[in-house]
């Protein structure tokens, strides 16, 4: 288990536990789901190590940071109001945001209602999405006897049961099926992946294999870190991610046809299970029309949806690079 530089903050109301390692221009990163700040332990002491002061919130529901009870308490704008309200507890006019999965989505809405305050942005496996034409949730496929896992996850209480009966086991279950040593994505070959359809009679968690042995990305100190974490916070924080899709939507009216004029990067591993998804490839190809500055983006080769855990060492340097560039331009 690597040993991380935790502790406690205010921020926008809430009793925040952040990761921070270093000095210099701020980079954070947010993780996604289910993860938490300890997602990003490789990266908070490679960006140290080059000079950036890197800091890992946990997101609101998740780990040490509090919990508010209300679902709509978990709408996207109040989390970007949370980065906000962090970056003035830390002093920090302005940062580099860096997101994975749901902390990608995060990033992406951050850079865009905020640019002052987030000068770049760096996203990794979720690609900047425009507004669809209904609400999210009329979109997601279902049948008698299925229905994608984002309307599974829309009744409270239910995934949270799942899940929760045993943490440990949903853990290693959803990072091994949705990381690239599950093997393939393209074409979809019976792959097992988290992010589909999901039985209503069996559940999520049913169908999807365990590891036959150790993941080389993560070590039983590892996984011990994320156990401890959601015995103590459960599910319920990033599941009510998901029951705010059509909230989100709602307000995301205001910003039709506005643009992430930031400087951007996005790297998604080709195992990503994202990949599998209808339409997947070409929003990410036709990214530039809603982020002008964004760089070609970046395949990381039989990477899974865990890259920055996954590939360590390539996305430090992807990241370095960037940061470097960004920050300089800032200054």
């Amino acid at each position: 288990m690597t040993q991380l530089n935790y502790r406690e903050v205010e921020a926008n109301g809430l009793r925040m536990r952040i990761a921070d390692h270093g000095e210099g221009p701020l980079v954070l990163l947010c993780h996604g789901f289910p993860e938490a700040a300890y997602a990003w332990r490789h990266q908070l002491i490679a960006l140290a190590d080059e000079g950036y002061r890197a800091v890992a919130p946990d997101l609101r529901g998740f780990g040490c940071t509090d919990a508010p009870a209300e679902v709509e308490a978990y709408a996207l704008q109040l989390l970007v109001g949370d980065m906000v309200a962090l970056l003035d507890t830390l002093v920090a006019e302005s940062a580099v945001i860096v997101g994975n999965d749901w902390g990608a989505t995060l990033a992406w809405h951050a850079a865009l209602l905020r640019p002052d305050r987030f000068t770049a942005v760096a996203a990794i496996g979720v690609p900047i999405m425009g507004r669809p034409p209904i609400p999210p949730t009329q979109l997601f496929p279902q049948t008698d006897d299925a229905l994608f896992y984002t309307l599974y996850f829309q009744d409270e209480g239910v995934a949270e049961a799942e899940f929760e009966s045993d943490i440990r086991r949903t853990l290693l279950k959803i990072y091994y099926s949705a990381c690239g040593e599950a093997g393939s994505r393209e074409p979809l070959d019976g792959t097992p992946n988290p992010f589909a359809m999901v039985s209503r009679r069996d559940g999520l968690l049913a169908p999807l294999p365990m590891p036959r042995r150790g993941l080389s990305w993560l070590t039983d100190g590892d996984l011990a870190a994320f156990e401890a974490d959601y015995s103590k916070s459960g599910f319920r924080g990033g599941l009510n991610l998901y029951r705010n899709l059509d909230r989100n939507w709602t307000f995301h009216a205001a910003l039709s046809g506005r643009t992430v004029d930031v400087p951007a990067l996005y790297m998604v591993g080709t195992r990503d299970t994202g990949l599998a998804m209808p339409g997947m490839q070409q929003m990410i190809e036709g990214q530039k029309m809603l982020t002008p500055q964004l760089r070609d983006p970046i395949y990381l080769k039989e990477c899974g949806h865990w890259a920055q855990q996954e590939r360590p060492d390539q996305v430090n340097e992807l990241l370095v690079t960037f940061l470097d560039e960004v920050v300089g331009q800032a200054h």
